[in-house]
């Protein structure tokens, strides 16, 4: 019973920790993308970037965008 009770927590911890982060914002599309083979990328994920920063594909490689401007309404 707590072997059940152990592995119920770890995996509960495992999921939490791959929940995003609060940033409800998407990344920006790309529309062309740059003919380098292996691109450079400045981040793989968006715990490399800094805060309300997101790591997103870009014309060439990955990088830590903030997020785009809100247009007026």
């Amino acid at each position: 019973m707590k072997l059940v009770a152990t592995l119920l927590l770890v995996g509960m911890l495992i999921v939490w920790t791959e929940l995003p982060t609060g940033s409800a914002w998407s990344c920006p599309r790309v529309h062309i993308i740059c003919a380098m083979l292996n691109p450079p990328n400045q981040c793989y994920t968006d715990r490399q970037c800094p805060r309300y920063k997101k790591c997103c594909p870009t014309f060439c490689g990955r990088k830590c965008i903030s997020r785009p401007p809100s247009l007026p309404v």
